[in-house]
């Protein structure tokens, strides 16, 4: 059993239209869920063996501000194929984690984190919070797999099952949507 933990980097700010992507900084509510999400993780007691994050700014950031709630600094490996990767090219890099730590924490975006989840849990209802992934993967949601594998070599589709799963306006209605009447 290996459990996978994927973070979706926080709210990114948009008012730069000349900034590349890849260089987008979070906003103000973007920090805000970062550290909400990063107090929830440590509230869990949760740790990670390793983590492996995209180096995009915006995930960079995420990574730090929920680093200081969490009260800990890690080790982080970035690796450029997580920024905007396929679910297919995450399942690439999972395979290839070295030294079969138990338990990996993937920071990254979307569309690839939320199709890994598709691709890793089966739709068979064995796992009711994947319903609610395909509702939506909001920027700072925190979602932990279960993997039935021995190695991380053994990363297959359908091999997990979504056991939690939190987004910021879970902690605090006002990192959700705005919603208009």
């Amino acid at each position: 059993m290996k459990t996978l933990a994927l973070f979706r980097h926080a709210k990114s700010d948009w008012s730069d239209a000349r900034a590349r992507d890849f260089d987008r900084p979070l906003n103000e509510r973007g920090q805000r869920g970062a550290r909400a999400m990063g107090a929830y993780i440590k509230s869990t007691g949760r740790s990670f063996d390793r983590m492996i994050a995209s180096p995009a700014v915006r995930a960079a950031e995420t990574v730090e501000e929920a680093s200081k709630a969490w009260g800990c600094t890690f080790k982080v490996e970035w690796d450029r194929r997580i920024y905007l990767a396929s679910s297919a090219t995450l399942v690439d890099l999972l395979k290839e984690i070295s030294g079969d730590p138990a338990s990996v924490l993937m920071v990254g975006h979307n569309p690839g984190l939320e199709d890994l989840i598709f691709d890793l849990v089966p739709d068979d209802g064995s796992s009711p919070l994947r319903d609610v992934v395909e509702q939506k993967f909001p920027t700072a949601t925190f979602a932990v797999l279960e993997l039935d594998i021995d190695r991380w070599s053994d990363v297959a589709d359908r091999c997990g099952r979504l056991v939690e799963l939190k987004r910021p306006r879970d902690l605090d209605p006002t990192l959700g949507p705005v919603l208009v009447d």
